[in-house]
């Protein structure tokens, strides 16, 4: 995605292993992570596979968390658009490519277009955050940068979400932060629940009427805990 080069091959174990060569290359020996909507997951996989000693916080916010159980679990938890992706992306892979190609197009060439749908599908509190225009810029331009090399990279993500996950949520003892809004349309807190709950190190961070945007609403309280964890460390 962006600028990064294509991989061929995409798992959860070769995302950690890339983590902790930028971490290296950056000169990091101590570090968190956090991930929001679709990287949540890819957070959830950092706490699996990398020592707490060097990863000492992590964070999932709204996870796109549907191959937590099985191939495409959380089908009936989404909508039937969000529930067909997935069963797309594990069984009829070229219908899906064009369905994120044309995303990829909407996304970086009619962006006003792009966000405006968005707001019609996500609940007020979202509604509020997106009309805010540096907030409105900056998700926009996130979104267009995620297809600067097309939707490949997007695909190979999606197909490793939907389908079971390679790790076990139950074996994660140390401390992951997942926040979730209670009124999110795009990703509801039943399935991260069920992921907190199958997960012993989780701490459960439940916002009353927040929704996917949680990450922007609830902000300062999220930088704040990563902060206090990472705080009083040699992070470098």
């Amino acid at each position: 995605m962006g600028q990064s080069s294509r991989q061929k091959t995409r798992s959860y174990s070769g995302w950690a292993d890339d983590l902790m060569t930028i971490a290296d290359a950056l000169g990091y020996r101590e570090f968190g992570v956090t991930g929001w909507s679709e990287g949540g997951p890819w957070a959830l996989a950092a706490a699996a596979y990398i020592d707490p000693i060097r990863l000492r916080h992590v964070t999932s916010i709204a996870g796109g968390s549907y191959g937590a159980f099985g191939d495409n679990w959380a089908a009936g938890h989404l909508s039937k658009i969000d529930a067909l992706g997935g069963s797309l992306a594990l069984r009829v892979k070229p219908t899906f490519s064009i369905m994120y190609a044309t995303l990829g197009v909407t996304a970086k060439y009619f962006r006003g277009s792009f966000v405006k749908q968005i707001r019609k599908t996500v609940n007020d509190y979202d509604r509020q955050i997106l009309l805010r225009p540096e907030i409105e810029t900056a998700f926009s331009e996130s979104c267009a940068e995620c297809f600067a090399h097309g939707s490949g990279g997007l695909v190979r993500d999606a197909e490793v979400l939907y389908r079971s996950w390679a790790f076990d949520l139950s074996t994660i003892g140390r401390r992951v932060h997942m926040w979730q809004g209670l009124d999110d349309r795009l990703v509801p807190d039943l399935i991260n629940k069920a992921v907190a709950d199958a997960m012993p190190g989780a701490v459960w961070h439940p916002v009353a009427d927040a929704g996917h945007f949680v990450a922007v609403g609830v902000a300062d309280e999220i930088f704040a805990i990563a902060a206090e964890e990472l705080g009083g460390r040699r992070t470098r």
